[in-house]
């Protein structure tokens, strides 16, 4: 029976790229690198800010005439000194555009009618995924927010997905992973619990295919099925497919 669903946060319960990209930039510009387009962080994204910098920092500079492009030890140094700058501008507005996916309230307020346990955890810096969830949601939308901290290590590694289920009370059989990208795949397999894929997010379902989703879904509101349908899948099962 399952009595949580755990949900990545960027790509799945809302849309996020303009607020991680606005602060990316907005480092890119200070570096004399040239903006990149919003588009592009639906694949810079998902593991973290730290990772979206690094990962537009080394497009952008191929756009730059080979005579002026930064070395790869003038990269990284951009990438430690401009994180600190990125996390900055991203705190200060981490709500930048942002706005739910359809159907998503709905689904929240029908898995809660069910007596299910929400939580979300995100590569998000936690107090930005505490404040975005909240205000989009409101308090008291889900039981447990966890976002990147030091305690706890960013996706794929599972430990956030353990310690939700370690504060709600519930084994792995009992819970869904549910996210956008590979990361939310490596994630929740890693974690052993059942892992839907979600299709109106930052990644095509190709890429959650390849990362062998346990189910896919197209609407937020067929998770409320999957909920009723399966107690997960054991471990060994999800060894074989992968």
């Amino acid at each position: 029976m399952i009595r949580a669903c755990i949900f990545d946060l960027d790509g799945t319960l809302t849309r996020t790229q303009e607020s991680i990209a606005r602060p990316v930039n907005r480092v890119l510009g200070e570096y004399g690198l040239p903006a990149m387009p919003v588009e592009n962080f639906n694949y810079y994204a998902g593991d973290g800010l730290k990772n979206s910098l690094k990962r537009a920092l080394a497009d952008a500079a191929k756009l730059v005439p080979a005579a002026s492009r930064p070395s790869a030890q003038e990269l990284e140094r951009y990438l430690e000194e401009g994180i600190l700058r990125a996390e900055e501008y991203f705190g200060a507005d981490p709500l930048y555009h942002v706005e739910p996916y359809p159907h998503v309230r709905e689904l929240l307020e029908q898995l809660g009618e069910a007596g299910i346990r929400k939580a979300v955890f995100s590569n998000k810096p936690h107090a930005g995924a505490v404040e975005v969830t909240e205000t989009i949601f409101g308090k008291g939308a889900f039981d447990h927010i966890q976002g990147q901290s030091d305690r706890v290590p960013i996706k794929p590694d599972p430990a956030g997905v353990f310690e939700i289920l370690r504060i709600f009370g519930l084994e792995r059989e009992e819970c869904i992973y549910i996210g956008d990208t590979n990361t939310d795949m490596l994630t929740g397999h890693a974690a052993g619990v059942f892992t839907v894929g979600v299709t109106w997010g930052f990644r095509p379902r190709e890429e959650l295919e390849a990362f062998h989703a346990d189910a896919i879904i197209d609407d937020p509101l067929e998770l409320l099925a999957l909920c009723g349908r399966t107690g997960g899948m054991p471990a060994a099962g999800r060894e074989e497919q992968l």
